[in-house]
């Protein structure tokens, strides 16, 4: 009886300490409060958090991932130095000179994990944010798989490069084959320098740049520059296009392909790159087709050259072998194919080879007036 007595004392004093108003029992639940992130374009993106708990917040970590075309999801981790508490609150900035920066209208996906000196751990879900260049008040116009946005001149301006966009794309499609198969945002600034104030590291000559990665382009024209802008519309979309039907994770294509396609997307080529291709045929100074497979030269002659000779590499290929041959070779270097390899595949010969072709395929004499008149007059006779 005694016993039972003590026993029901016990229970007593238990209750009466749990329901007591002076007493709280501590709660092991950790909390986060409000996690946020904002642009701060083109500088970096600031990520801020707070959260509590019962126990001492021990370790606190961001997790980010760019969207962008890759071969395995690459997920950032940055560990987050701070004071332990029971409550925290965190501000911490990726900064654009880090990582070289983003293009304007990309995005980012973002996550936190908290844990306590209990070792709880508790995780925020995933958000994203877009890294939008909010200095203009952007207006969009969309066209099949090509979104593009503006902030200065009319919509006639805009429908005018709009139009010269679907017209690169149909003319690509036409000597090549390629066609999108995502789709890309085209950012028109108002100037070049507009355009530079959006970069990172910018060069002085900057005018338009294709993020291939990213499915973005972005180029500075001005309303009174409409040439100029539809020709570079033409060269960035096509950097675009062959990138994306041919990413692979084994190797990139040859510069000389990649800009040869996008400086035959232009249209003809222009009088300033024909002189100084003609100028080294006439003084035997061609650049090798294996030196053009490496980035050009920072010379400004030397790159004019190297842009000059990749559009008639491109320009041989297509008029000698046809359209299928180029799409062919495309998706060879899509399969990972070294540079040699591809070129043997699809033509039978390698860069040496095709370098010994072009160079007898531009260096023949144009023929005369009196030839061509024979020829047109043999035809006719059946010969």
């Amino acid at each position: 009886m005694i016993k039972k007595a003590g026993f029901l004392a016990l229970v007593i004093c238990l209750l009466l300490a749990l329901f007591s108003p002076g007493l709280t029992w501590a709660q092991s639940e950790l909390v986060i409060l409000d996690s946020s992130a904002q642009a701060d374009f083109p500088q970096g993106l600031n990520f801020t958090l707070s959260a509590e708990g019962s126990a001492e917040i021990t370790d606190i970590r961001l997790h980010y991932r760019v969207d962008r075309m890759s071969f395995a999801p690459v997920t950032s981790e940055i560990y987050i130095e701070f004071v332990p508490a029971t409550a925290v609150s965190i501000n911490w900035t990726l900064e654009m000179i880090r990582i070289g920066g983003l293009p304007p209208g990309s995005s980012v996906e973002y996550w936190w994990t908290v844990t306590d000196a209990k070792d709880d751990r508790v995780a925020t879900a995933p958000a994203t944010v877009l890294f939008n260049d909010s200095r203009y008040a952007w207006q969009s116009l969309t066209e099949g798989k090509i979104i593009l946005y503006w902030y200065q001149g009319d919509e006639a301006f805009a429908q005018e490069l709009m139009a010269a966009a679907q017209g690169a794309l149909e003319h690509l499609k036409d000597y090549t084959g390629a066609e999108l198969e995502k789709p890309v945002k085209l950012y028109i600034y108002a100037s070049a320098r507009d355009l530079q104030g959006s970069m990172i590291y910018p060069q002085e000559w900057t005018g338009g740049v294709a993020f291939t990665r990213y499915g973005i382009m972005a180029i500075g024209i001005a309303p009174d520059n409409l040439d100029w802008g539809e020709r570079t519309i033409a060269h960035e979309l096509t950097h675009l296009v062959i990138h994306q039907v041919t990413l692979n994770p084994y190797n990139n294509l040859p510069t000389w392909l990649d800009e040869g396609l996008a400086m035959h997307s232009e249209g003809p080529l222009e009088p300033v790159f024909a002189g100084y291709l003609n100028g080294a045929i006439a003084e035997g100074r061609l650049i090798s087709v294996q030196s053009l497979a490496s980035p050009f030269s920072a010379y400004a002659g030397e790159a004019a050259l190297s842009y000059a000779q990749s559009y008639s590499l491109v320009e041989f290929l297509i008029m000698s072998y046809g359209q299928e041959r180029m799409f062919e070779l495309l998706n060879t270097f899509r399969e990972g194919s070294t540079y040699d390899g591809a070129l043997e595949k699809v033509y039978g010969f390698d860069m040496d080879g095709l370098d010994a072709l072009w160079q007898q395929w531009v260096t023949q004499p144009e023929p005369s007036v009196l030839e061509k008149e024979i020829e047109l007059v043999l035809v006719g006779a059946g010969y």
